[in-house]
């Protein structure tokens, strides 16, 4: 699988793995974001903020992860644990210049 997934995606995939907040919020550009089901946050500044509420200060995890449609965007299914939200996700990232420009998460 790992040679359908983009380095910069890899880089946040292993970051949240490894619980380290700042490699994942350096796998984004400047200007990028997430969309976390219709809350936008834009900037390192708010994605360091968001994962720190929502993702790796909530510990997650992510299991059974596969790529549901590659390319540029990539989607990703995979199964979310942890101290927060638990259950499927889709992530769906788009990439410029070697950096996630926006990570979307859907059901």
């Amino acid at each position: 699988m790992s040679e359908q997934i983009p380095a910069a995606v890899q880089r946040a995939l292993t970051a949240i793995d490894e619980q380290d907040n700042d490699a994942f919020v350096a796998a984004f550009a400047a200007d990028g974001y997430v969309d976390d089901w219709g809350r936008q946050f834009r900037g390192h500044d708010r994605i360091r903020s968001w994962s720190e509420n929502e993702l790796i200060g909530k510990q997650a995890t992510f299991t059974d992860t596969e790529v549901s449609t590659p390319g540029n965007p990539l989607t990703i299914v995979t199964q979310v644990g942890g101290a927060g939200y638990n259950g499927p996700s889709h992530f769906t990232f788009d990439i410029e210049n070697d950096q996630i420009t926006s990570m979307t998460i859907t059901a």
